[in-house]
């Protein structure tokens, strides 16, 4: 079984980002995980509750097979965040899928994971994006080998689908 660790701000993550590609993880038959900050409940920008699994010192990255930052405002939290980006860069290292979406793709921008890789995200992160070397296309969902990128609530169910759609081919 393919399993998902799904990486989310305490506070005021996107709400759509997180439940959609969560449901689409479950109904494909993926375990889905959830981490944050800290242990116990995470509350989305539009109210949703989320249970948060563990914080990210007990997140270990070779039980999962992908990590999956979830946007909103919340997730700015995360930009200058060294378990967060450790936890991207550990998923780069271990060749695992990495995706994010909405602004959640500053996070690897920031950790230097994007230089040349084409990406999308909410329009707000386009100049962090170029400035730190990736190539912005501006599309709804991108996918660059082992990295998936989308642009916000509404592509939160193409995203989904294309994480589930990358795991089912790799074995």
């Amino acid at each position: 079984m393919k399993k998902i660790l799904m990486v989310i701000a305490q506070q005021n993550f996107r709400d759509e980002e997180y439940e959609v590609p969560k449901e689409i993880f479950e109904k494909a038959g993926f375990e889905v995980k959830t981490v944050a900050e800290r242990r116990g409940e995470a509350i989305g920008k539009l109210g949703a509750r989320a249970w948060v699994d563990f914080p990210f010192a007990e997140a270990n990255i070779h039980n999962f097979d992908a990590v999956v930052f979830v946007g909103g405002p919340g997730a700015a939290d995360y930009f200058n965040d060294n378990e967060a980006q450790n936890l991207a860069r550990e998923a780069v290292q271990e060749n695992k899928l990495l995706a994010a979406i909405c602004i959640a793709p500053s996070i690897l921008a920031n950790a230097g994971l994007l230089e040349n890789k084409r990406v999308t995200a909410f329009p707000s992160e386009k100049e962090n994006l170029k400035a730190k070397g990736a190539n912005y296309t501006a599309n709804r969902v991108e996918v660059d080998g082992n990295l998936i990128t989308a642009n916000g609530p509404e592509a939160a169910g193409e995203f989904g689908e294309k994480i589930v759609a990358a795991l089912s081919s790799s074995g």
